[in-house]
């Protein structure tokens, strides 16, 4: 038998005093809600809190998790690797606590905007997860899908549970 390989990563939807959100502009792929993936020994949650630190500068408090996506189509590599696997994104809602906006190598621009401007110019595959964050009060959703050639998702199975 051989064992699947998943990549895990966590994207956190942070929101301000002002109920702002925090996006990162990437540099290969646009306007995004910051995360990353989780490196070997670290739990979901302490990873995704470094890599919100890591591309913004900021510290946050993990309130509540949105929902499990899983993109199980792979596609080829970058920087030297040849095939990216299948990932499995868990998102949460998070609270700015404290620290400056900064870019890193990851986000060239960091930056608070409303609700309704972050719809607008987040990158399409993340539209979808970033409406659930947005209204997690309705449910936790999971989602399988794969990326089509608009980078943006097809959903092939759906389950979304009530809070």
């Amino acid at each position: 038998m051989i064992l699947p390989t998943h990549i895990v990563a966590s994207g956190g939807v942070v929101t301000n005093e002002k109920e702002e959100v925090l996006l990162i502009r990437n540099p290969r792929k646009g306007w995004e809600y910051p995360g990353g993936i989780i490196e070997s020994g670290e739990t979901v949650p302490q990873g995704l809190i470094r890599e919100i630190k890591e591309e913004t500068g900021v510290v946050v408090e993990i309130i509540n998790v949105i929902g499990i996506y899983s993109n199980t189509k792979k596609k080829k590599g970058y920087n030297g690797v040849e095939e990216v696997p299948t990932i499995v994104n868990i998102d949460f809602v998070c609270k700015y606590i404290s620290g400056e906006l900064r870019t890193s190598d990851e986000s060239v621009e960091v930056k608070w905007f409303s609700k309704e401007e972050a719809l607008k110019i987040i990158k399409p595959k993340q539209k979808l997860r970033f409406e659930r964050a947005l209204n997690c009060e309705s449910g936790f959703s999971c989602l399988g899908y794969e990326v089509n050639s608009l980078d943006e998702i097809d959903v092939h199975e759906e389950y979304l549970f009530e809070r």
